[in-house]
């Protein structure tokens, strides 16, 4: 399944394989692990901020356990980063969501995340 553009960095690309390729192929994010910078900035509504690749590789598990399909809305890509908005399909029904990503030594540096936590959680994420 293709979320974002052929155009997008094949970073980019490679990282939306790994959140839709389905939770009996993540193999603790064996896949994810090389795309992330060892030092990840994360922030989401969730888990707030949180510094370190291997808190965000397990964090993002539960998302990938729930989420059936992603509906690219827009992508912006530039040399350094992106930002993707989309709408995540869960159990219970649709979240909207958008990231907005730096890139740095080919990999992601930095990652902010916002979407609506109570939807989230009310259509079945974990």
């Amino acid at each position: 399944m293709t979320v974002v553009s052929d155009t997008a960095p094949s970073l980019l690309r490679a990282y939306y394989r790994v959140l839709t390729g389905g939770i009996e192929n993540y193999e603790d994010g064996r896949e994810l692990a090389p795309l992330l910078a060892d030092d990840l900035e994360f922030e989401g509504p969730i888990a707030g901020r949180v510094t370190g690749a291997a808190r965000f590789i397990q964090g993002v598990k539960g998302f990938i356990a729930n989420v059936s399909e992603i509906d690219l809305v827009q992508e912006v890509n530039g040399p350094d980063g992106s930002a993707v908005l989309y709408d995540a399909h869960l159990p219970k029904g649709v979240v909207r969501f958008s990231e907005f990503f730096t890139f740095n030594g080919g990999r992601i540096q930095r990652l902010h995340l916002q979407y609506d936590p109570a939807a989230y959680i009310t259509n079945g994420g974990a």
